[in-house]
């Protein structure tokens, strides 16, 4: 399967083994729960999907890559105790807790997330002397003496032996114990992942073009050459960087992240034509409705006459600035539901500690809570983010509050109250904008190319982000829903066709 199935099974095993019933206890037997092994080729995103998997289930998730450890910080160190047998004192060798069993405890401790995945990577690489444990914690859930805490499925991942020359084969015991799963490369599947995570644009399109050249690995007599879906995304993370900053991406700096030559160098050049029919195009100026009707008619004319990978370019590029924007209208949307539910909270401190003084004790108050959770490491960078606006925003109601005199409970919260009114009033003016700018982008594709296979391209894209298909759904879009009922209309006549082709062939 491939990594988005992968990781609903994943799910799905959570949702299984942590059923309880009335009265708290699992109600699926622990000594039935096995251990889930992913077995695929590296840099596919199997460490990913376990993120993606645990923040889903909302659950805990404590990783670890096994070929960093040695025996006893996985199973402990061993002391020395005195212990009484049948009435005779005998001495036993046990074991500290074990480091790995350790950072479980810790974690739910920190968070207060009693159930979680134990990921263990690279499981089939471990050292000579670590083997046995490995099929000790496989078998039995245990490293050394002490069991993983109840309320957390294991979950490894290894590669195989094609990949890596280290792997250890697991015998049948062992994987008669496990539930095995086989990763398989999926470009497409990527795809979607990458456009709901804002992998580069150039990357993108350039993949949409070319996807044979998504992921490679080649053993031979002059070395190791290869190209995975982690170059990528961690590639589109410096690129993004460096235009920041504006510094060049050269090939040299591609080649650093997608091991094969030939799809490097080919890649530095297509980022370099990105670039430029970026500028060519005006794509933002376009979609915002700010170019004149006789430059919009030139890009459509140059569009039109280019070449296949321009025209399948030239969509990448609008498609990338809408996602963006969407992007950022959802970030927006994020923030102002959770500001309206901090109001609530601002109101009542308002009413205990009195107007202003009670905003002031609010933002102090969120402003500790955001700090334990940064040194505990328990919020994403999104959350951070997020909350770093809401308290920038309730500092800037505050200010207007003591700029005004104002100190009232009831005038203090009614001034709150018309700031945020105004916020949402600008969200709902940035909304209507989204949707022209939304036809619009329609209207370049239609003019440049007709209902082609560019348009196909087009309405796959927007259906592929997650942040597009927000928008449509609440706010709609006439050209989506109408383009998208073409295409399915089509695909369907395709498959009659072909159905109706086969049947004569076995006639």
């Amino acid at each position: 399967m491939n990594v988005k199935e992968a990781k609903q099974e994943i799910c799905n095993t959570l949702r299984a083994y942590h059923r309880k019933d009335e009265a708290g206890n699992y109600l699926y037997p622990l000594v039935r729960q096995r251990p889930i092994l992913l077995m695929g080729p590296p840099g596919i995103g199997k460490t990913a999907i376990m993120e993606q998997a645990a923040r889903e289930s909302r659950v805990g998730l404590v990783s670890y890559t096994i070929t960093h450890h040695t025996r006893q910080s996985a199973i402990g160190l061993p002391h020395i105790e005195t212990r009484t047998y049948q009435g005779t004192e005998r001495i036993v060798t046990e074991y500290t807790l074990s480091e790995i069993i350790a950072s479980v405890y810790e974690y739910m401790e920190k968070t207060g997330k009693k159930e979680g995945i134990l990921f263990i990577d690279e499981i089939n690489c471990v050292s000579e002397t670590l083997a046995p444990t490995m099929l000790q914690f496989l078998q039995n859930k245990m490293f050394g003496s002490h069991k993983v805490p109840d309320g957390w499925m294991i979950v490894a991942a290894g590669n195989p032996p094609e990949y890596n020359k280290s792997v250890r084969e697991f015998d049948i015991v062992t994987l008669d114990r496990v539930r095995k799963i086989g990763i398989e490369v999926d470009v497409d599947v990527w795809m979607e992942y990458a456009w709901a995570h804002g992998v580069h644009g150039a990357i993108l399109s350039y993949l949409n073009i070319k996807k044979d050249r998504f992921y490679l690995v080649e053993n031979t007599v002059d070395g190791k050459f290869f190209v995975t879906a982690r170059g990528w995304e961690d590639l589109s993370e410096l690129i993004k960087s460096y235009e920041a900053l504006d510094i060049p991406v050269t090939k040299e700096l591609v080649q650093q992240f997608l091991q094969k030559e030939e799809v490097a160098d080919d890649f530095a050049a297509y980022y370099q034509l990105y670039c430029k029919y970026g500028e060519d195009y005006a794509i933002p100026e376009i979609v915002e409705g700010s170019i004149d009707s006789g430059e919009y008619e030139k890009r459509v004319a140059m569009a039109s006459e280019s070449s296949f990978e321009e025209r399948f370019t030239v969509v990448g590029l609008v498609l990338a600035c809408l996602a963006q924007r969407m992007e950022k209208q959802e970030r927006t949307d994020s923030h102002l539901y959770q500001l309206h539910t901090a109001l609530k909270y601002v109101k009542d401190s308002m009413e205990k500690k009195g107007g202003a003084q009670g905003m002031a004790s609010y933002i102090s108050f969120r402003e500790d809570g955001l700090k334990v959770k940064i040194e505990n490491e328990i919020a994403s960078k999104k959350e951070i983010e997020e909350e770093r606006w809401i308290l920038a925003r309730l500092k800037e109601y505050e200010l207007i509050l003591k700029k005004e005199h104002l100190s009232d409970n009831g005038q203090c919260f009614e001034r709150v109250r018309q700031l945020f009114a105004k916020e949402v009033k600008e969200r709902k003016s940035r909304v209507a904008s989204l949707k022209e700018e939304l036809e619009r982008a329609f209207s370049f594709v239609k003019d440049c190319f007709g209902d082609d296979q560019e348009m196909v391209l087009f309405v796959s894209g927007l259906s592929r982000n997650e942040s597009v298909m927000k928008f449509v759904g609440e706010h709609g879009c006439d050209s989506y829903f109408c383009y998208s009922e073409a295409l399915l209309y089509r695909k369907q006549e395709e498959q009659l066709k072909k159905a109706i082709k086969e049947e004569m062939k076995n006639d």
